[in-house]
């Protein structure tokens, strides 16, 4: 089992790393996908962190 994470600030951002990270792996392979979303208050205003994790065998 192998395990990709990927954290961007922009909910596009993380769609686009992680289709393009999916080109390379097998629709087979792939065991799971997480999502997440996370904010918080950094004095200025919110930030957001958009994750996301592919679980697969490779």
């Amino acid at each position: 089992m192998r395990v990709k994470c990927f954290d961007e600030e922009h909910e596009i951002d993380l769609q686009e790393a992680m289709n393009e990270f999916l080109k390379g792996v097998p629709d087979e392979s792939i065991v799971d996908i997480k999502f997440a979303v996370s904010h918080f208050f950094d004095g200025e205003g919110q930030v957001f962190s958009y994750s996301g994790m592919v679980v697969y065998r490779g």
